[in-house]
């Protein structure tokens, strides 16, 4: 059933009862003396340094079909994403899920398209759950699969079996095929599992299980690993973040001593300030923003050593993973690109072992502005790899239904699985 008319009237008329504040000018304003005063380096009220440019606090654009055009640095291009099913509840109380890995490469390799990692992750409160976890082959040899026992937790057991098959079936897929890629990986989301670090961060519940269980520092450790592979065959990687939502610059903004009131909600949302670029026009209604579309812009690399970058900066200890090299080289460095056309900011991750290059910095981010003007969004090679990971939501139907004839229940199901006849997450 739809919305009469006169009811949709009623509730925008709400509008009007809500003063936003500060017009979008002031909002504007505001960024701009952030960006220019507060950034070479942003440092919080304890003195921490969190953002620090790698050169100077800098803003650039480029046409968009000139992006699109322009020579690509790296002649090939490899991308890995991981797919799950979702967090399942059974009545027997188990929690599972269920996540496949895949890579993809451009020119394209049928071979590596094949291939899949594939793991379980299981949770119950009976002691007496069993798992066998050894390494399994499966279709010809191209692919592999393990099932992992997580242990008993009081709380947040569905988002635990959710990161840890995500993160073990990405990192264990992408070392296993690491020495294919020839010269540039690009991961579908940040460098290292920040949903599993942001546990540390964010929620105490689970910062005895992050530091204690083997589980998390065997998937923090692919990571570290594969950083360090890759540096020392001299191939970059970076993280391409689709919709980025860290708040470390908005916090320690808000955190000042000056009092400071920062707008946004997030760290997008103030790049996305500092980046639109265009003009008021003057309409019957007072002015309107109208956006440039004809160009891309993007900042210049900052070092982050703020939230959950802070565990593998310097300052943090990798949740005790061993760290080879130096521990600068491990920083979490990035760049930010706009593309006004969608209206969408995309944050672009790298370990500073790679950035600190001038030339390889340069030749990153011409790589990933192009292929963000030729798809007009993610890179091709990201969305290629999602394609090939993704588990479609009537694979997940049918995949329930199979767990659930394996453990001889049913997958607990609430009123809304009923009310609109589709499991919740499809």
């Amino acid at each position: 059933m739809t919305l009469d008319p006169v009811h949709f009237d009623g509730i925008a008329r709400l509008a009007r009862r809500i003063d936003p504040g500060a017009d979008e000018r002031d909002h504007r304003e505001f960024a701009e003396t952030v960006w220019a005063d507060f950034l070479d380096p942003l440092v919080s009220s304890e003195g921490r340094v969190i953002l620090e440019p790698l050169e100077a606090v800098s803003r650039h654009l480029v046409d968009c079909e000139d992006a699109a055009l322009c020579d690509r640095p790296f002649p090939t291009e490899h991308g890995l994403d991981a797919g799950t099913i979702n967090p399942t509840t059974f009545r027997n109380g188990l929690v599972l899920d269920v996540a496949q890995a895949a890579m993809s490469a451009t020119p394209s390799d049928l071979d590596l398209h094949c291939s899949r990692t594939v793991v379980a992750t299981v949770h119950s409160n009976d002691e007496t759950m069993h798992v066998h976890e050894a390494w399994d082959r499966f279709d010809e040899g191209y692919s592999r699969s393990r099932a992992v026992k997580i242990p008993p937790l009081p709380r947040f057991a569905e988002g635990v079996v959710h990161a840890l098959a995500l993160y073990l079936a990405e990192s264990e897929h992408v070392r296993e095929h690491a020495e294919e890629v020839r010269d540039l990986l690009v991961l579908d989301g940040p460098l290292y599992p920040r949903g599993l670090l942001r546990w540390a961060d964010q929620h105490p519940d689970l910062e005895d299980f992050l530091l204690e269980e083997p589980q998390p520092k065997t998937v923090l450790e692919n990571y570290v690993r594969l950083v360090e592979e890759f540096v020392e065959r001299d191939v970059p990687l970076v993280g391409f973040v689709k919709n980025p939502a860290t708040r470390a610059l908005t916090r320690t903004i808000k955190g000042k001593d000056e009092g400071l009131e920062a707008p946004w909600t997030d760290d997008s949302a103030f790049f996305t300030r500092i980046l639109e670029r265009g003009e008021y026009a003057e309409d019957v209604e007072g002015p309107r923003w109208e956006r440039d579309t004809s160009a891309l812009t993007y900042t210049g690399w900052f070092r982050s050593r703020g939230g959950v970058d802070r565990i593998l900066s310097v300052e943090g200890d990798a949740l005790g993973v061993e760290r080879r090299r130096p521990p600068e080289e491990y920083e979490v460095t990035f760049f930010v690109v706009y593309d006004p056309r969608d209206d969408l900011v995309y944050r672009i991750e790298a370990p500073y072992a790679f950035t600190r290059d001038p030339e390889t910095r340069e030749r990153l981010t011409r790589q990933v502005v192009s292929d963000v003007a030729i798809a007009h969004g993610p890179p091709r090679i990201v969305e290629k790899a999602d394609e090939l990971a993704r588990i479609s939501a009537t694979e997940k139907r049918s995949l329930r239904e199979t767990l659930e004839q394996r453990f001889d229940t049913t997958r607990e199901r609430d009123y809304d699985d009923h009310r609109w006849s589709e499991p919740f997450d499809a």
